[in-house]
């Protein structure tokens, strides 16, 4: 099992310096991925219910600065050479998916291979409203622009007839550097988000989950879900953040299959302690992980 680190892109943490900081720390402890989320818009008051807190709202302040995942990601990469770039989440169909093909090609490029694509269907109608995409059926939306990203990737010459996107004929370069293909991790905790899972994605990003027990819980319906669409799920890729994660549960989830506990924290606002910051948040974690 791995660690990953979620500390990126909001508030103190969407500071050039902070950033680069936190990137260049995280991989010289040995945290194998920094993730970093995504809002396009944040709205004063909402009628959106959040899924991830037990009142429905989002702790993240609306004033916050929230930068975009894959501009910032592209400043952590630069700032490192080998540790792991991933989007937990990006809102997929909010974009053009064509678009997002080419901007997360050329990331995982100029990266040497490094990123996972976590792709999440929303939650906020404010949102989606602002942006001009319908809200209703955005799970199908997603699901047919992870098909035609993949599509993007592996052609040379890349054509797609769907009920969403359409184009023709089309090359888009350049390719992301693992055999055409970069990793496309599905957020959610939902039983609706799991069958996506099980379908058609290559990981699974469970957030603020509230303990082992969900975590086993979860993962056992996925196998579930598996088996009902015929699908061998034991190889997809486990990632899951803790609402108060501790080293002790690091064994069991180990044993449960998972592959990275995600830490998720704000960073300091200030750089320089930020070394020191990271070595003590991680470290208990790495420990426990070298022991299993």
């Amino acid at each position: 099992m791995q660690v990953g680190l979620h500390a990126l892109g909001i508030g103190d943490g969407a500071r050039r310096d902070i950033g680069d900081a936190v990137a260049a720390a995280a991989e010289a402890c040995g945290v194998a991925t920094l993730w970093a989320g995504e809002h396009v818009v944040m709205t004063d008051s909402s009628s959106s219910r959040y899924p991830y807190s037990a009142d429905g709202r989002i702790a993240v302040p609306a004033t916050a600065d929230w930068n975009d995942p894959l501009i910032g990601l592209a400043f952590a990469a630069a700032a490192t050479s080998t540790i792991g770039l991933a989007t937990g989440v990006l809102l997929l169909p909010e974009h053009n998916p064509v678009l997002i093909a080419k901007q997360a090609a050329t990331l995982d490029a100029l990266s040497g291979g490094r990123l996972t694509l976590g792709v999440g269907v929303g939650w906020s109608r404010e949102e989606f409203d602002a942006l001009g995409v319908p809200f209703a059926r955005r799970s199908a939306r997603t699901a047919e622009y992870v098909a035609a990203l993949r599509t993007v990737w592996r052609e040379d010459v890349a054509s797609f007839d769907g009920e969403f996107v359409r184009f023709d004929g089309i090359r888009v370069n350049p390719r992301p550097v693992r055999d055409r293909r970069i990793p496309v991790v599905l957020g959610g905790n939902s039983d609706a988000a799991l069958r996506r899972v099980a379908a058609w994605g290559d990981g699974w990003y469970g957030f603020a989950l509230d303990d082992v027990a969900q975590v086993a819980e979860r993962l056992g319906h996925l196998e579930t879900l598996g088996r009902e669409v015929g699908r061998d799920v034991s190889g997809l890729r486990r990632c899951v953040a803790l609402r108060r994660p501790d080293p002790g549960d690091v064994a069991a989830l180990a044993d449960l299959g998972v592959d990275e506990l995600v830490i998720v924290e704000s960073p300091p606002a200030d750089p320089r302690r930020v070394p020191d910051w990271v070595s003590a948040l991680v470290e208990p974690f790495l420990r426990a992980v070298a022991a299993t």
